[in-house]
Parts: C-alpha cells; structure tokens; sequence
C-alpha cells in the first residue's frame, strides 16, 4: 500500500470533490462535505500540509483507497 502523499488541505478538498462530494459548511480552518446518498460527513482541515495519519483517515473516511485518491489527485 503507498503512502499517502504529502498535500494541502484546498488539495484534498479538489480530490474529494471529484470523488462527488461537496462542501457543505465552513467553521473556523474546518470544511464540512458530504455526499448524496452517503452517511458519512468528512471533516477536511484546511491546513498548508495534512498529516499522513488525518489525510489517511479521511481517504478512508471517504470510500477511497490511497491509490484512488491518487489517481484523483493527478
């Protein structure tokens, strides 16, 4: 399994907008998003670089495996 890469938190907010989510609320540096028809909200810190623990948990989180969010990514 690769690591999860060393990115922002505007950059997994894109990613995970591909993957079909959307934003639904802004409080302080967090970014509330959900999906239609999915139960869980993802909490997306919009922090200059995401922690590999946090960026995993929320590729996780999201449905996604490290290589789709990946190939989101590029």
């Amino acid at each position: 399994m690769p690591r999860p890469p060393k990115v922002s938190g505007r950059q997994a907010l894109t990613v995970f907008e591909r993957a079909g989510f959307e934003v639904r609320r802004r409080r302080g540096s967090h970014i509330a998003m959900v999906k239609p028809g999915f139960p869980e909200t993802l909490s997306v810190p919009d922090h200059r670089q995401l922690r590999p623990g946090t960026l995993r948990a929320l590729i996780r989180k999201a449905g996604l495996t490290v290589e789709e969010f990946l190939a989101l990514l590029r």
